[in-house]
């Protein structure tokens, strides 16, 4: 069966709007991502022209993923700066004299895009790129119209060198890897978690590419399934061999020597490794350690967060506990976090598009 790594859709992208050119001359931009939510049933694409409705697309998992949400995150900028010009279009193409009033709109908007969702630290680092175009631009006397150009074409960047980063992590990852190797991952950190081809899941379609993938186990990773609905779901279009399980068969699938190894993303890696992922992440790690089965963390290097020295200063989401029971029960409390850290030292390796390193040796593919 042959790999079609194209077959699988494409997840975030930022468009002009040609028809729209009253405000911005080459088009107004719109963010169109892949509704994840109506995945795999339905392969449904939203049109977002308002920043908060990228905010609540962000919030609802409608995109999700650390790499897709940190793009996302520039495309919501460069929407609140498109607002600014419609909203204010007598001064639009004007340079600015006095960026007063456009630049607390543009604070005020991209606090709220970054803390959408609190552990993927790319949203952070991608907003916080596109307001530094935001602050020099507007203090040298660029007009809206031209800082909301740069912040178009800067989220256009993102997205390639996204899918450059995800490649590159690709062809390191797969050097890892053994012939007819079966693998485990859990969530998912595939194309749909980026701009397109994935970080653990790249590993994979690239070792496939090359014949050495004999299976892949996803797990299902309740509570909202996410390597059912949507890992499962990308391998079987890129016509990958995968089986799902359900989360507590990992460690019996690895005891039955099912697993030659373990590659799973990242949404913050602290700075002496310690990683956080989705919830049942730690408990992969420690299957994995118990069992001899090398387990591979793989992240670009913009998932790496220097300002937390260890995993005790990453947050961690807590979500709604519907999601875990609905309808409730009467007396019955939910806890529901997001995420959980694995620490460094079951940790064999982080692969970033800089390099494959030991998690205490992370800090030097961003220094």
């Amino acid at each position: 069966m042959a790999i079609d790594i194209d077959n699988i859709p494409r997840t975030i992208d930022l468009v002009r709007d040609d028809s729209n050119t009253s405000v911005i001359p080459d088009g107004y931009p719109e963010l169109s991502i892949i509704d994840q939510t109506q995945l795999p049933y339905a392969e449904a694409y939203l049109h977002l022209r308002d920043w908060r409705e990228a905010i609540e697309a962000i919030k609802q998992l409608k995109v999700r993923g650390a790499p897709a949400i940190g793009i996302a995150g520039a495309a919501s900028v460069a929407l609140a700066a498109a607002e600014f010009c419609a909203t204010n279009e007598g001064i639009a193409r004007d340079e600015m004299n006095d960026p007063a009033d456009y630049l607390e709109f543009m604070r005020q908007a991209a606090e709220r895009i970054a803390h959408a969702r609190p552990t993927a630290v790319n949203l952070m680092h991608m907003v916080d790129a596109a307001m530094e175009i935001v602050e020099e631009e507007a203090v040298s006397g660029s007009s809206p119209v031209e800082i909301a150009d740069k912040l178009y074409e800067f989220t256009k960047r993102l997205i390639v060198e996204d899918e450059d980063a995800n490649r590159k992590m690709g062809e390191l990852g797969a050097a890892l890897l053994e012939e007819r190797s079966s693998v485990l991952t859990h969530c998912n950190a595939g194309s749909l978690a980026t701009a397109f081809f994935g970080t653990a899941l790249g590993v994979i379609y690239e070792a496939a590419l090359q014949g050495k993938i004999e299976m892949v186990y996803a797990d299902e990773t309740r509570p909202l399934r996410q390597g059912a609905r949507l890992t499962a779901f990308e391998l079987a279009k890129a016509q990958v061999p995968v089986t799902l399980i359900c989360d507590d068969m990992a460690a019996t699938t690895m005891a039955q020597g099912r697993v030659d190894a373990v590659f799973v993303g990242a949404d913050r890696i602290a700075a002496n490794g310690d990683t956080a992922n989705k919830v049942g992440t730690l408990g992969v790690a420690i299957a994995a350690a118990r069992y001899g089965i090398p387990f591979y963390v793989v992240a670009p290097t913009s998932t790496i967060d220097v300002s937390a020295q260890h995993g005790e200063d990453i947050p961690i989401e807590e979500r709604a506990a519907s999601e875990v029971l609905d309808p409730p029960i009467p007396g019955v409390k939910v806890y529901n976090p997001a995420f959980d850290v694995t620490p460094a030292d079951l940790i064999t390796a982080i692969v970033t598009e800089e390099g494959v390193v030991a998690p205490a040796d992370i800090i030097s593919v961003v220094m």
